[in-house]
């Protein structure tokens, strides 16, 4: 499994708090799975937070649940990036996962008024879209971080070869 930086501009030179996660990457015909948030227009490789007495690979299956519906079985950790932004260190586990069945999603209160839902893009179009990280810089450093490390993570799939092991 291959690990990965990325340093934020605005990183402090410690951190003090650290946030770990998930993610799915799941690539079916050569489309990807996404999630939408369409109030915003922000995408995002489907994920989350873990919770206490989770471990990576049980994070990755829920948060995939509850943002798209699928039930997912994680066939092997692909990547993690530990992301370094102000005082925190940001931890996000990534998986190359198969859809096993349909289960029931179940949105926040937050995702619930950013309008999130799943959508299958071809993966091209998804690097396409993460790869202008750049220009979001001078409105919000949130939406730069996130598209810079899904960019990272999806160029690292095809870089690595990740889509012989597509679903």
């Amino acid at each position: 499994m291959k690990e990965m930086e990325i340093l934020g501009a605005n990183r402090f030179e410690t951190f003090s708090r650290t946030r770990a996660g998930s993610r799915a990457i799941i690539v079916r015909d050569g489309m990807i799975l996404l999630t939408h948030e369409t109030r915003s227009g922000w995408w995002l490789v489907p994920g989350g937070g873990m919770e206490d007495g989770e471990g990576p690979e049980e994070c990755c299956v829920r948060e995939v649940e509850e943002e798209t519906g699928c039930i997912v079985q994680p066939v092997r950790p692909f990547l993690t990036l530990y992301e370094y932004y102000e005082e925190y260190r940001y931890i996000s586990h990534y998986f190359i996962c198969e859809i096993t069945g349909v289960g029931r999603m179940h949105l926040t209160d937050a995702e619930l008024r950013r309008g999130v839902e799943p959508k299958w893009l071809p993966l091209q179009e998804a690097v396409d879209i993460f790869s202008r990280h750049q220009s979001y810089a001078a409105d919000s450093e949130e939406q730069r971080g996130s598209y810079l490390r899904e960019y990272t993570a999806l160029q690292a799939y095809l870089t690595e070869g990740g889509r012989s092991n597509e679903a």
